[in-house]
C-alpha cells in the first residue's frame, strides 16, 4: 500500500471512530423514561414505602379514650367477613396495647371499633414471561450459506399485582352512638400467595394507625 492509501485509510478510521463516540457527549438516544426501565424494557415500579396515616378525635373525646371496655366490629357495608379477622386481631391488639379493655365481647357499655377494609389494584399484574425466545437469520456470504441464532433466556417470574389497602376504624361511644376518634391508613403492597388476607400487612396498617391515636387532629363540636 503506498503513502497516499495509508494516509486515507488511517483518516476515515479516525473520523469513523469520532462519529461513533460522539453521542456519549451528555446527550440520550431516547426520553428520560428509558432509564427507569430495566433490560427488558419494561418500567421498574414498586409498592410505595410509606404508609399514609389521618386520624381525627372529637373535641371532648380525649378524657374517654384509651380505657375502658370496648368490642371491635365490622363496619356498616364493610367487604366480606372472611377479609376481616386479621385485620380485626390487629386492631384488638392494638387497642389493647393502648389500655382499652378487649376481653368484654358482647358488653352493653363501654365503645365499639367499626373496621372497615378497602383493596384497590395499583399496577397490574405482569404479563406471563416467555421462558425462552430468540430470532434466527439464514443467508448467503461471499463464504457460502450461513445459520445464525440469538437465544433470549428470561426465568424470572412475572410480578404480582401492586395493591393498596386502606384501613379504617372508627371508634363510637355505645350508648349515644357518637363518634369519638377515627382515623385510617393505607399502604401498598405486592400481592402474594396469601391474597388479600394477608396479616403482615393488616399488622402494619394498624400499627401505623394507633401511632396517631393521640395525636389525632382535634375536630371542633358543630
Amino acid at each position: 500500500m503506498n503513502r497516499k492509501l495509508l494516509l486515507s485509510a488511517v483518516a476515515t478510521f479516525m473520523f469513523a471512530g469520532t462519529a461513533v463516540a460522539q453521542p456519549m457527549g451528555g446527550r440520550w438516544d431516547g426520553p428520560m423514561d428509558q432509564r427507569l426501565r430495566g433490560t427488558d424494557g419494561r418500567r421498574s415500579i414498586e409498592p410505595a414505602k410509606r404508609v399514609e396515616v389521618e386520624a381525627f378525635q372529637a373535641a371532648d373525646a380525649a378524657p374517654l379514650l384509651g380505657k375502658g371496655p370496648i368490642t371491635v366490629a365490622a363496619a356498616d357495608g364493610a367487604e366480606a367477613e372472611w377479609k376481616l379477622p386479621v385485620y380485626e386481631a390487629a386492631v384488638v391488639d392494638q387497642l389493647a396495647k393502648l389500655g382499652y379493655d378487649t376481653a368484654v365481647s358482647g358488653a352493653d357499655g363501654g365503645q365499639i371499633a367499626q373496621i372497615g377494609i378497602r383493596h384497590e389494584q395499583v399496577v397490574p399484574e405482569e404479563a406471563k414471561r416467555k421462558p425462552v425466545s430468540g430470532a434466527m437469520e439464514v443467508g448467503v456470504s461471499n463464504r457460502g450459506n450461513y445459520t445464525a441464532m440469538a437465544l433470549n433466556i428470561d426465568l424470572t417470574k412475572a410480578k404480582k399485582a401492586i395493591i393498596a389497602t386502606r384501613l379504617d376504624v372508627r371508634i363510637r361511644d355505645k350508648a349515644s352512638n357518637r363518634v369519638l376518634w377515627e382515623g385510617h391508613a393505607e399502604a401498598q403492597t405486592r400481592e402474594d400467595d396469601d391474597g388479600l388476607n394477608n396479616g403482615a400487612v393488616a399488622a402494619r396498617l394498624a400499627s401505623a394507625l394507633f401511632a396517631k391515636f393521640a395525636d389525632a387532629q382535634v375536630v371542633p363540636a358543630s
